[in-house]
């Protein structure tokens, strides 16, 4: 879980210094960020690959990204809610691109679906290396 915890966080790091600085809002600095909530959706990761991957591994590249990135906008939406609920704020309030209700980026697909291929593989990989 730490691995899958560690990868996320720092792969939106990266994302929000680039995307930010393309749009005009960040620096050459690059400062990026996450918020430790995250965490525990990056938690999630290596518990859900192991009881939906081999349910859909025989189906195309395609069709279990395009999964991928259905359980994300899910996972996405009902955590952005629930903490929206507790707290009175959801961390990553979208107010641009094809947002719904500011929890989710439609215009994320492609961006998610990249990850979700990266994920695949690395998670194939370590479960390669498992011991008996």
């Amino acid at each position: 879980m730490l691995f899958f915890i560690c990868l996320g966080m720092t792969t939106e790091v990266f994302f929000t210094a680039i995307s930010d600085f393309i749009a005009g809002e960040g620096s050459l600095r690059l400062m990026g960020h996450t918020y430790i909530w995250m965490a525990f959706i990056y938690a999630l990761i290596p518990v859900l690959f192991l009881n939906i991957y081999p349910k859909v591994a025989h189906l195309s590249l395609l069709v279990r990204m395009l999964i991928f990135v259905v359980l994300v906008y899910f996972i996405e939406f009902s955590a952005g809610f629930l903490l929206d609920k507790l707290t009175g704020q959801c961390p990553w309030e979208y107010t641009t691109g094809w947002h719904v209700m500011g929890y989710i980026r439609l215009d994320y697909a492609l961006f998610w679906m990249g990850f979700g291929f990266i994920l695949e593989r690395l998670f194939l990989l370590l479960e390669s290396f498992e011991i008996e």
